[in-house]
């Protein structure tokens, strides 16, 4: 049973934003501190991803752990549990399609949990994060990579004509 009255509990779940959340807010100052620069919540992108480092081909989720059903943090309510069941599975199957989506189409997606931004591990997550926003970044470029120079056995090794000695010639 709610703990308020229809009208109440309608004008609080009103007040939940699905942009500029906290958490979302301290990854980006985290990003932006760092030198990274993004667009957020691009819209044109299978799932309006929350930041995207365009340059690094990263797409970066924050997630709450309640909306998205994260298995190590989130709960279902007591009351009207089977509607809260099918809501966060239909949830957790459309950031799946997204995600998979957003492979497809070239992307490195990273998700970060609500729970992962706790003060205690907030740090190692933000490191985290920024490491694997390198390794895409270098992955992208390993796979571009110019084959080394190759000598071909016909050309010469040296490109000076006849001996010359410092300016001299022989």
């Amino acid at each position: 049973m709610d703990i308020w009255d229809k009208e109440k509990r309608s004008a609080v779940m009103a007040k939940i934003r699905s942009k500029d959340t906290k958490p979302e807010l301290i990854v980006r100052r985290y990003l932006y501190h760092r030198g990274y620069r993004y667009r957020k919540n691009v819209k044109g992108l299978p799932g309006t991803p929350d930041i995207v480092l365009k340059k690094y081909g990263v797409v970066i989720f924050v997630h709450g752990c309640f909306w998205h059903g994260h298995e190590v943090d989130g709960h279902i309510p007591h009351s009207n549990s089977t509607f809260w069941q099918k809501k966060i599975e239909r949830n957790k199957a459309r950031d799946e399609r997204n995600k998979n989506a957003l492979r497809k189409m070239g992307w490195n997606v990273i998700t970060v949990w609500e729970c992962q931004l706790k003060p205690a591990v907030r740090e190692h997550t933000l490191l985290e994060v920024e490491y694997w926003i390198n390794h895409a970044y270098l992955e992208r470029f390993r796979k571009k990579a110019i084959k080394p120079y190759e000598m071909v056995e016909s050309s010469p090794s040296v490109a000076a004509e006849g001996s010359v000695v410092y300016g001299k010639k022989l």
